[in-house]
């Protein structure tokens, strides 16, 4: 996960446009600047929110998502996405909604367009829409790590990988699945994860891919492509930046997202519907524990 910005905007707004601030209080002025100069109409917009500002920022923080180390050391998990300092960070969000400085356009990645059309001036989405940004976007843009909040002990720390997966199932002929291993080793090859990442701006799955781009002098070339490979491997994880093993979690992002757009709406408070998502996604999990325990 990273964040994005419209260069242009941020120079019109007063800001350095080669320096992206890194905290939160920092980059909440920033965006609020940049409406208010009209550079655009919004000064930020988020995709994925569930993704963004509660998985990855837990894991930025360096705080749990839930309980069993994030679920990876069993079924009786519980979430703790409500925590004070969530809550914080979903209601100053609000607030920056409210006074029309933040936007919120959809679950997914509406807010690509929102950014690369010039209505928000700040976008925080995943690192594979690096292509979209870079089809669309007729400014200059940058690309930064995604702000933290000075006052968390030890932040910012690691995101965590998510986005594209290919699954090789089970139940086929031997034939297939060679035939999936063949294919599945063609795209681990360094030119192969090396090309996929320079075109899409999703990671790397091997280090070898990552030092041919790095050989072939592309990061140089096309500053910030570096960020998400930065934001998951500068620091070692910790048991809280290691990723989720959770069930059901489609169902969870969803009943999440109902939740935060009772914010967003100005329904429910950051409180009032962090806690219920907590409450509803702890019926999920429980649903889950019990028809997978053995």
């Amino acid at each position: 996960t990273v964040l994005y910005y419209n260069k242009d905007a941020v120079k019109k707004a007063g800001g350095d446009p080669d320096k992206f601030p890194a905290t939160w209080p920092e980059v909440a002025e920033l965006a609020r600047k940049i409406k208010e100069s009209g550079a655009c109409k919004y000064g930020l917009t988020s995709g994925w929110q569930s993704w963004v500002q509660l998985e990855s920022f837990s894991a930025w923080h360096n705080v749990p998502f839930a309980t069993n180390n994030n679920g990876y050391d069993g079924f009786d998990t519980k979430f703790l996405f409500n925590s004070p300092l969530h809550v914080k960070h979903i209601d100053f969000l609000s607030k920056l909604q409210k006074d029309g400085v933040m936007v919120y356009v959809g679950r997914k990645s509406e807010a690509i367009n929102a950014f690369t059309s010039g209505e928000a001036g700040i976008l925080m989405n995943s690192s594979g829409s690096y292509a979209a940004v870079k089809a669309g976007a007729k400014f200059d843009w940058g690309v930064a790590l995604l702000p933290y909040w000075p006052d968390v002990k030890g932040a910012p720390q690691n995101t965590v990988i998510g986005g594209a997966a290919i699954w090789a199932m089970a139940g086929h002929s031997k034939e297939a699945e060679k035939g999936s291993a063949a294919f599945l080793n063609f795209l681990l090859k360094p030119e192969v994860q090396a090309r996929f990442h320079q075109l899409t701006g999703y990671v790397p799955v091997t280090l070898e891919g990552y030092e041919l781009t790095r050989q072939q002098g592309f990061y140089d070339q096309n500053p910030g492509t570096d960020i998400a490979v930065k934001a998951l491997s500068d620091k070692k994880p910790t048991i809280n930046s290691l990723g989720l093993r959770l069930g059901n979690f489609v169902q969870i992002r969803n009943i999440i997202d109902e939740e935060l757009e009772a914010v967003w709406a100005g329904k429910k408070t950051a409180k009032q519907a962090l806690d219920a998502a907590v409450e509803r996604g702890n019926a999920e999990l429980a649903r889950f524990a019990k028809a997978n325990k053995k």
